[in-house]
Order: C-alpha cells, then structure tokens, then sequence
C-alpha cells in the first residue's frame, strides 16, 4: 500500500536499529521520528523500552524470551509497514536469526547497526547496568554474558563513538532518499 505526500507515493518500510545497550539507538530513532513526523509522514517508533512496558511485559532475558518479544514486534512491524507506515524499531535483538525472520517478514526491511564499542556504551549506563553485570550482579546482558550477533552484512552501520546524532541521522535520511522510501526535500532541521 502506498502514502502520497506532496506528489509522491510512499512505501512503507521497517527500518531496524540493533546495537548493544546504550549505543545510541533510541537517541537517533526519536531524532530521526521527529524529522519525518515534521515532514508529515506516516512513521510509528517502536522501541525496547517501551514495547516490554506494554506489548512484551509479560517475557524476560532469556533467548526464548527475547526471541518471542521480537516475533510479537515483528507482527506490529510487518502490519504498520505493509499499509504505508515507517517503522523505526529500536531493539537490541541480540540473534542474527530473529532480525532475518523480521527482514523476510516486513516490508522494506533495513538493518542498521548502530556498531559503538562496548566500553563507550558502558560509559553512557545512565542506569548501571554494565557495572552490575561486569560485577556478576545482573546476569544475561546482552555483550557482557549472553552473546550479541553483530549483523553481518546490513544495510546501513552507524558509528555513534566518533560522530554526532545529527550525522547519524543524516546516513539514515541519505539512505532512505537513495532507496525512495521518503521525499527527497526531507531535510535535518538544522538544514531547513
């Protein structure tokens, strides 16, 4: 299903930010919503955060857990970017597997990942959460004692540790320019 806005159709898409905890998916996500929320477009932001607050409450940590609170977003990806609307999920979906199940499901499917260091994301723990985990306190996080699977071939890597939100925003409208999945007089604000 496509979207007109100012003259020209728009597809849906499912753009997918995966990156540790405390990489800077959510700052660039709620960034890039306000951009194409002010452009007018269709887009809905679903973020980790807030999906187990709601949708997922009822599951933990463990890879089932995380496997099944992905296939339960994945649904609410695949029906939003099928009928024209934007995705930005934000999540870390740690397995490599579980993101190519949503890239064969959903409609446009990009992987973003946002690749920072893990010593960088620790240093951003506004919550301690590293420092639990390094301490053997909080058991199953992602890159510390479970596994995180870095995607191996996505579409866009940002690098949060050497550049602004602004820029890496600016990869991310670039790249949905170059595939026409948003009009190309989408701008930064700071450019409009």
């Amino acid at each position: 299903m496509s979207i007109r806005t100012q003259d020209q159709a728009q597809e849906g898409f499912t753009l997918w930010m995966t990156g540790l905890s405390g990489a800077g998916k959510t700052t660039i996500a709620i960034a890039l919503e306000n951009i194409l929320r002010d452009a007018g477009l269709p887009v809905e932001r679903l973020d980790g955060d807030t999906v187990r607050e709601g949708l997922t409450r009822d599951l933990g940590f463990s890879k089932e857990d995380r496997d099944k609170n992905i296939e339960r977003v994945t649904f609410v990806a695949k029906l939003l970017s099928r009928n024209g609307v934007g995705v930005i999920a934000s999540f870390i979906s740690p397995y490599r597997a579980a993101r190519e199940n949503v890239r064969r499901q959903t409609t446009n499917f990009i992987e973003v990942f946002i690749d920072t260091p893990i010593d960088v994301c620790a240093s951003r723990d506004v919550k301690g959460l590293y420092a639990k985990a390094f301490a053997g306190e909080l058991k199953h996080f992602t890159g510390v004692d479970d596994p995180y699977e870095a995607p191996e071939d996505p579409e866009i890597t940002i690098y949060t540790a050497g550049e602004s939100v602004e820029e890496s925003v600016s990869h991310i409208l670039d790249y949905l320019q170059e595939r026409g999945l948003i009009p190309e007089w989408v701008t930064l604000r700071a450019e409009a």
